[in-house]
């Protein structure tokens, strides 16, 4: 069946002819070629406040008008992707708190939580690290590998009154 000419559309980066409900021009590759603008989808936010420059809260979700990604990158980082200081974000660098899916920094709390000092997670790494499965100094865990570990089956004194203590801390903080 012949393609009616007629519904074709200029690309507004090459100017080839294009579908008008095409996602992607087949010559340039610009995303959603018929549409005289295009901002990318999503959502993208950035305080005014700044220091170093790097805003001081930066949301971002989405893709931009290049059809990369949108990374929020600031002190407090929120976005499916982010890079900060605190971070939340599906998948992020949170250098001293992250909080999300796949997180990396001092103190993780994810999914994957790969932290230097703390991680709790479903698959936890750190100094001290909380998860089904952990790999950390102190670890308490289903599954783990550490210098003091508790587990179900296997229970270090060492490691019992570090979390005891821990615990007994934790309580004393939220009452």
């Amino acid at each position: 069946m012949a393609r009616n000419s007629n519904n074709l559309t200029p690309c507004r980066e090459c100017q080839k002819t294009v579908s008008p409900n095409a996602k992607a021009c087949p010559h340039c590759g610009a995303p959603y070629p018929a549409k005289k603008e295009w901002n990318g989808w999503g959502f993208e936010w950035k305080s005014q406040t700044s220091y170093y420059g790097w805003p001081l809260v930066h949301i971002a979700v989405g893709l931009d008008k290049n059809n990369k990604l949108r990374v929020a990158r600031g002190w407090i980082a929120i976005g499916q992707f982010g890079i900060g200081l605190i971070t939340i974000a599906q998948f992020g660098v949170g250098v001293l708190f992250g909080l999300g899916q796949f997180i990396f920094g001092i103190t993780a709390v994810a999914q994957f939580a790969i932290g230097l000092l703390f991680g709790l997670g479903q698959f936890a790494t750190g100094y001290v690290a909380i998860g089904q499965m952990a790999l950390g100094y102190y670890a308490y865990a289903q599954i783990g590998l550490a210098k003091y570990l508790w587990t179900k089956g296997h229970q270090d004194p060492e490691a019992v009154r570090f979390f005891m203590e821990l615990k007994r801390l934790l309580n004393s903080i939220t009452g």
